[in-house]
């Protein structure tokens, strides 16, 4: 999947999706496109290189997912035990969509109550 195709697709899950760069003043983070729900990031890649998005998941599934998919790896820069990275470029573009939904609704349950 392409850069635009995924971001029309992380906007198109809800009207309460926002998309920031947030990172602007720190140089090797200024490219950082982030997807928030409630106020919090679900879904994350540097713009630059589209090379790994990084996803909310759920824990149980995080490794069974990496042994399953060459595509699915380590999240950058958060915790492997919450999150998976994935690289938009080999990943099949059903399960890079399934995923990002999981992550969306993961963080948008878990949130809910406070936005």
């Amino acid at each position: 999947m392409n850069i635009e195709d995924y971001r029309e697709f992380c906007l198109s899950l809800s009207e309460d999706v926002e998309e920031k760069l947030p990172f602007t003043a720190f140089h090797h983070a200024s490219g950082v496109l982030v997807y928030y729900v409630h106020g919090h990031m679900f879904s994350f890649f540097d713009c630059d290189t589209f090379g790994i998005i990084t996803l909310k998941c759920q824990p149980e599934r995080i490794e069974e997912l990496k042994a399953q998919y060459e595509c699915i790896g380590n999240p950058y820069n958060e915790s492997p035990k919450h999150w998976i990275g994935i690289n938009p470029t080999t990943a099949p573009d059903d399960l890079l969509k399934e995923l990002t939904r999981n992550s969306y609704e993961i963080v948008k349950a878990k949130y809910k109550k406070y936005g």
